[in-house]
Parts: structure tokens; sequence; C-alpha cells
């Protein structure tokens, strides 16, 4: 699919790739790009993002370990609306079309990094690749190209995953799922983990209401959440019709999930399902890793397992979308190679100022997993966590080149066809119809 110019992602994006890493030996601190160029004159260099009190202490942190080993280079943090990335990047345009200085940006997602390459605004780093001897694809998961140029440098990464109830199992006698299960497994699973009746039970699993829920193959197994990659609507594809069918079977026949009608009608927490053992299993991500050990915030006593996102069949590929934060220089940036050398430094550093998981294959994980597990490491199954975050047998999928402006608008289509199938009884087969018809009309809106 070609991009239309002058669109920009005003769209979010969900969220997905396993971790597979070769450990590098020594303090984790790569080298930052040190041949991309002469860091011996002064300069300051601009990085614009949105950080708020939380991550901006971050920031610092990877700021004054880079200018200590490049006093030459000053980095100013610019948080443009912070706490809030779809804002900061509607300023972010303003400040690119009126010559501000623009030396390094962070983009929430490729979607948004694709959009800004379109419009030409950004560096491409193939030549600062070159100085430096180095093949991205040898460096990180995911390297966005547009035109056959690279455009980004990933930063972090985000990957979806199953957390159960490891107590809840072992009362089952089930063993904790690996890579390979599906959501017939799922399905099985769920049965076995429903407990009591009433506002006691606990349920086999719960589905919230973000549209990650209404079809995970989509979300997490195809490079777009809506769409083929040659720009057509994915909502006609297969699996939703099976995982619609699956959400109804298990809500219905097996009572083994929350009715949908309660997730929305009581505005239910995903966290607080799990946590308060409302539910013994539910599809999350990385985020979750830190939150299982804070019993700060929601108290609880059992082991939290972990398992890959179930295939849809038996015989499909493992290979998963991955989520992330990226990182680009600004075309007009009269400082391309110090802002090289900052986001090199920065996408590869493992330091103890590292909060989140990186994008950077060589880094070795298990010192930054033992930080966010922190100190109640008995509340955590280790080997079931392990074993999902570094399954080499898992490769991220290619970034897809889908960057449309209407994303949010196929996200509550999906949203809205989840909720006549299930809350109007409809079949699956008309409701999939309906959804195909209503986003080819959207594409068609905004491809003229």
């Amino acid at each position: 699919m070609t991009f239309k110019a002058g669109k920009l992602i005003t769209g979010s994006i969900l969220t997905l790739a396993l971790l597979s890493g070769c450990a590098q030996s020594g303090d984790q601190q790569a080298s930052g790009g040190d041949g991309a160029g002469d860091a011996s004159k002064p300069v300051t260099i601009k990085y614009y993002n949105w950080d708020n009190e939380t991550t901006e202490g971050v920031t610092k942190k990877f700021i004054e370990q880079f200018q200590a080993k490049y006093p030459n280079i000053k980095v100013e943090s610019i948080p443009l609306v912070p706490g809030n990335s779809e804002e900061t990047m509607k300023k972010l345009d303003v400040l690119l079309s009126s010559g501000e200085q623009v030396d390094v940006m962070l983009f929430p997602n490729t979607r948004h990094l694709f959009a800004r390459a379109e419009q030409g605004v950004l560096a491409p780093l193939d030549e600062l690749y070159a100085k430096e001897k180095i093949k991205p694809e040898d460096e990180y998961y995911v390297n966005p190209r547009y035109k056959d140029k690279y455009y980004g440098i990933q930063n972090n990464t985000t990957l979806n995953f199953v957390l159960l109830n490891k107590d809840a199992l072992d009362e089952a006698g089930l063993p904790v799922p690996t890579l390979g299960w599906t959501y017939d497994d799922y399905r099985e699973y769920a049965k076995k983990l429903n407990k009591g009746d009433g506002p006691s039970k606990r349920y086999g699993t719960y589905f919230h209401n973000w549209s990650l829920y209404a079809n995970p193959t989509a979300q997490v197994h195809m490079q777009h959440p809506f769409l083929y990659e040659d720009g057509k609507t994915n909502f006609s594809d297969p699996t939703y019709k099976r995982f619609f069918d699956l959400r109804r079977a298990m809500e219905k026949e097996d009572k083994s999930a929350k009715p949908y009608a309660d997730v929305i009608g009581a505005k239910l927490n995903y966290r607080s399902e799990f946590f308060n053992e409302k539910a013994a299993m539910i599809i999350a991500g990385n985020w979750m890793i830190s939150e299982v050990g804070d019993t700060s915030k929601f108290p609880h006593k059992f082991k939290t397992a972990f398992a890959p996102v179930p295939l849809p069949s038996k015989d499909a590929k493992p290979d998963l979308y991955m989520g992330g934060q990226f990182l680009s220089i600004g075309k007009d940036s009269k400082n391309k190679d110090a802002a090289y050398q900052f986001i090199r430094f920065v996408s590869t550093n493992m330091t103890d100022a590292r909060t989140e998981l990186p994008g950077w294959k060589k880094g070795d994980m298990k010192p930054l997993v033992d930080r966010l597990i922190g100190t109640n490491k008995e509340l955590y199954d280790v080997e079931s966590l392990m074993n999902t975050l570094f399954d080499k047998r898992v490769q991220a999928l290619p970034p897809s080149k889908n960057a449309v402006s209407y994303e949010k608008d196929l996200d509550k289509l999906l949203t809205d066809g989840f909720s006549k199938f299930i809350l109007e009884n409809k079949s699956s087969d008309e409701v999939q119809a309906w959804m195909v018809e209503e986003a080819n009309k959207i594409i068609k809106q905004n491809t003229k």
C-alpha cells in the first residue's frame, strides 16, 4: 500500500514479539556509536519526547551517563506534552514544519514514524550505520525502513503474553502452557480453571473490552491489527469468525469467561480481575512484569506463571508483532553525528537506568528482568517468564508499512462489531460481513 501524501497518524497502536538475545559481557553499556563521527566539537542537541514526572527521571539518568562519556555533547530534553504521546506528535509536526531545531525525536510506534518518514522530515540512518560498520538487523529486533532506507532505532519493546495463576494451575493439575498451545487448548484450560459460583466465582479467564480481546490473532500475529499489507481490511480473515465463536462458547456454554455485558457494564479493571483471583488467566503484556510483584497496588499471595499467546492452529507460525518506541533524527538537524551517538547510546544502555525491555538484541536481559521482578520473587514462576521472553524460535514480524490516519475508526469498528455479535446474539458470519463492508467504506473515504 502506498502512502498518501499529507496523511499523519492520529491513531494508537495495540500491541508484539518475543525477545531472544545474546548475552554481552562487561557492564552492558554498548559503544553508543563511537564510529559515527567526530564528537570533539561542542554541540547541543534537542531531544523531543513526552516525559512525565516518572519517565523524566529515566531520561535524566541516560543523559547524565551519555554526557559523562561525551562531555562535548549537551542534550536538552524537551517534553512537549508530558504523558501524552498523541498530542506530542501534533506539536512535533508544528515544530518540524516551522523550521525549529529538531535533532532527536521519540515515536510511540512505527506508524507514527513511517508517517513522518513519508513527509520527508526524518534523516535516513544508512550512512551513519555504515560509518559505525554495523548492520541494524544484527542490532535491533525491529528496523523501520521506508523506501529502502532506515529511519528509526528501536529503544524499547512491548510484547503480549498470558499470565496464569500458578496456584490455580497446580490445584487443577495443569502444567504451565508452552509455545505451540492453541486457543482450543486455552478453552480447555479455562474450563478446568473455573471454580465456584456466584459473586465469589473464579472464572477460568477474563477478556477485557479492548480490541485486542476481540481477535488476538490479528492483533498479535499479523503485521497490522486491522489491515493486510496490501492495504485491504483483514476483517475478512477466518480467524475473526473462529475467535468470535470461541468467545461466545466460552461465555455462554462453558461459562469460563466473565460475560462481556458485565465487563463493560461494571467497567471492570483487568488487573483487579486477575490479582483479586476473579480470573485465573488473562492476556496482557510485558508492562505487567513489575506489577506482579507490586503488592502495594494489588495485594495477593499466589504465584504468577507466564505463557506465550496461543496460536490459532498447531501449524501456525509463532512469529509475533513487536511494539515499541523508536528514536529518529530530524532531516534538518545540523548535528546528525552527535544525535546518532545519543540514540545509539540510549538504545543500547543496559545499566540500572533502564526500566523497560530494550529493542537491542545484544544486551543481557536477565539483570533487567531481575530488576523488574524486584524483591517479591516468590510471586513469580521465573522459569516460565524467562522461557516466554527468550524463546529463540520466535521472531519479530516486520513492521507494517500501513501508516493510516483512520486506524481509530477501524479499532472502533471492531469493537462495535464484536458488541453486535456478543450482545445482540447475531451470527459471526453476519457480523463479519458487516465489518468488512464498513471497513471498505472507511478505507475508500480515506484513500480518494
